[in-house]
């Protein structure tokens, strides 16, 4: 190999070096001091991850203001300046399994020079909160100054903001003399699109992810405004002390609980990375029951003393890494503003979008809700948007860019025709939807009734494309006519034979024995979702009996206002809604109420209000629900301080987290079987 050769590899990695800190400070500064990033995490990523590799083959290029050796931007001027006693890091990555064994394995061979096994090595786990890092300086047990990590070393002085957020205690008993608290400020998820719209209907600029959100609010010169958001914090560690050396960080997040400050009530102490690699995939598959987010696990070799051992390197610590997860947010282009027909003839708008990476799945559609919630988010035909994805839900255009919008772009319009049949559209003069009147003519609300009614009714192989099917090859026109297929005509069809045809007639006989509450359901009354159709089941006991009640009836049944109430009469008063009813009533669906689903007068747990979350180990959650109304009491979806018990099985999700923030008392499945008797 010629001399050449080499020196031409030295100078492009020199370039490539060049070019890649000038992109990582251009976008250091766009998420760290501007709080409006042009990128996700994920490609920011692997831009350092590119510095990193070049540093380490030509580490004459490494400089100590190099963004592998340093954290986030610098602070803001017009805050007074912190230097933090201890600094701030943070922490490396890990995509997959194979990169945490891999950092794992570093760990253990960093350790075997201290006669330390890999048995020994125990860690902690809990999730990455996506919000703003901040540390709290108490001495002698009071809050004196709050400060942001800035860069590292020095942070900006925020502490009459982080005064404002309740979950923060402005004192501690039993602290030594001087102790740093570190933790994560954030925004819940709802109170961010809530923010989010608040904000474009102001013509404001809007934030591109809930992480920018909180450091938005905190970033502000006037305390009022960080009081006026809903801002929360948990803790996660602490940073220099004077008078006390903990043991492990086990021991100082137990340290941080019993003073009050929020610890994930999941932390978790694990040996061995495989009990590790568990915990991650466990905190994936649950992240979207949560109110807040997350963008990954942080694993931590718990035992202090081997903290100290393994050191820091650059501007990571050895000991700790994040398992990250792929972004729930993400900002794309919307293409257009397109209109479907829903069930009820609502004229519903979703965005056709630049296709983009959100939460590991590329998405190109997101549901837009309804004509009034795009009036409120003001989203434009060519507007660069916030999209949200979380698990299998649909995505969701969550609010535009508004500092990014281009002149001339115009509002989206409901249609004037139906997009299915071409009937022309109407808007009722008290209405907030533009609707198509073709109610039984419509194909696309005749096929939205007809997956609503499968999906009420929980009857497997009829999904939405077997139902359109269906529909299609003349087999069934409404949803009653599912209770007249049989297996002979469907087994005809391409893709099905004699066995998976008697599969679907044996699921759809099933569903018959579903209870009142989800046939109501099923009926797809306008405004009439599954908590209001069980109110009304066990308020009326039968259909019969709600057929004949006036709107001063039906607003006696809990959750039920008069517009409501209205609003169910006239449905049920036309002739085709009490023809269905007949229809399914001589199918043999179950119309009433059976005595198992009545709330029992006078038992043990009359008067009390019950939340189930998680999967109890034998009970389902129908079968539970009926024991706590046998019992007298109610079922409740949501915590509140009105909630007397919260009954807790594997995978609870937030409202676990919210019963005990809210001090309410928490049970097992046997505890819930000893208080119903």
């Amino acid at each position: 190999m010629s001399p050449a050769k080499p020196k031409a590899g030295k100078r492009a990695a020199a370039s490539r070096f060049k070019q890649l800190r000038g992109q990582l400070a251009h976008h250091n500064q766009r998420y760290y001091v501007d709080d409006d990033p042009e990128i996700s995490d994920t490609d920011y990523d692997d831009l350092l991850r590119e510095l990193r590799e070049i540093e380490d083959a030509n580490p004459e290029l490494q400089t100590p203001d190099s963004p592998t050796q340093r954290v986030g931007g610098r602070p803001l001027e017009r805050f007074p300046q912190v230097t933090h006693a201890e600094p701030m890091l943070s922490l490396g990555n890990a995509r997959d399994a194979d990169e945490l064994r891999a950092w794992a394995e570093r760990v253990e061979n960093r350790l075997k020079r201290f006669d330390i096994s890999a048995r020994e090595i125990r860690y902690v786990t809990e999730p990455k909160i996506d919000g703003l890092a901040i540390s709290l300086t108490y001495e002698d047990g009071v809050m004196v100054r709050g400060a942001t990590r800035g860069d590292g070393r020095i942070g900006e002085d925020v502490t009459q903001n982080l005064r404002t957020i309740k979950e923060i205690p402005l004192e501690i008993e039993e602290a030594p003399k001087m102790v740093e608290v570190r933790g994560e400020i954030y925004l819940p998820l709802a109170d961010f699109a809530r923010l989010n719209e608040q904000r474009a209907a102001a013509g404001e600029p809007t934030f591109a992810n809930p992480r920018n959100s909180a450091a938005g609010s905190i970033r502000q010169l006037d305390p009022k405004m960080a009081a006026s958001r809903p801002l929360s914090m948990w803790t996660y560690g602490i940073g220099a002390r004077s008078g006390w050396e903990p043991a492990s960080h086990s021991e100082i997040l137990e340290w941080l609980r019993k003073r009050g400050f929020r610890v994930n009530p999941d932390v978790a102490q694990l040996a061995g990375v495989e009990e590790v690699e568990q915990r991650c995939l466990w905190w994936q598959d649950r992240r979207d029951e949560l109110d807040f987010e997350i963008d990954g696990v942080v694993v931590k070799v718990d035992d202090r003393g081997l903290q100290r051992e393994l050191g820091v390197a650059g501007r990571e610590p050895r000991w700790a890494v994040a398992w990250k997860f792929p972004p729930t947010t993400a900002t794309t282009t919307l293409n257009d503003v397109v209109w479907n027909v829903g069930r009820t003839g609502r004229m519903l708008p979703f965005a056709i979008l630049e296709p983009v990476q959100v939460g590991g799945v590329t998405v190109s559609t997101a549901t837009l809700h309804n004509e009034e919630d795009l009036e409120r988010k003001d989203v434009r035909k060519g507007d660069e948007v916030v999209v949200m994805r979380a698990g299998d839900v649909i995505p969701q255009v969550v609010s535009p860019i508004i500092q990014r919008r281009r002149k001339g772009l115009r509002k989206p319009k409901p249609p004037k025709k139906c997009p299915v049949c071409e009937t022309p559209t109407v808007k009722p003069g008290d209405g907030v939807w533009t609707i198509c009147p073709n109610r039984t003519g419509c194909p696309g609300q005749v096929f939205q009734h007809v997956k609503h009614f499968r999906g009420a009714m929980d009857i497997e192989g009829l999904g939405e494309k077997n139902a359109a099917r269906f529909l299609g090859e003349g087999l069934i026109s409404d949803a009653a006519d599912i209770y007249d297929l049989d297996a002979a005509r469907i087994e005809k069809l391409d893709g099905f034979g004699a066995t998976s045809a008697q599969a679907l007639i044996s699921e759809i006989e099933r569903s018959k024995s579903q209870p009142f509450a989800r046939v109501l359901y099923g009926l797809g009354i306008p405004g009439v979702g599954f908590v209001n159709a069980e109110s009304l089941a066990e308020h009326f006991g039968s259909i019969d009996a709600l057929l004949a009640a006036q709107p001063a009836e039906i607003e006696e049944a809990e959750g039920i206002g008069p517009i409501l109430a209205e609003q169910i009469v006239e449905e049920l008063s036309e002739e085709r809604a009490r023809e269905l009813i007949e229809r399914l009533r001589r199918a043999g669906l179950r119309l009433e109420l059976d005595e198992s689903e009545r709330r029992t007068e006078g038992g043990p747990l009359e008067g009390k209000t019950i939340v189930l979350t998680g999967s109890l180990p034998e009970l389902t959650r129908e079968e539970a629900t009926r024991m706590i109304k046998r019992a007298g009491g109610k079922v409740s979806s949501s915590v509140s301080r009105n909630t007397d018990h919260v009954v807790a099985g594997d995978s609870p999700g937030s409202k676990l987290a919210k019963a005990e923030e809210l001090g309410v008392a928490v049970l097992d499945e046997a505890g819930l079987r000893k208080l119903a008797g």
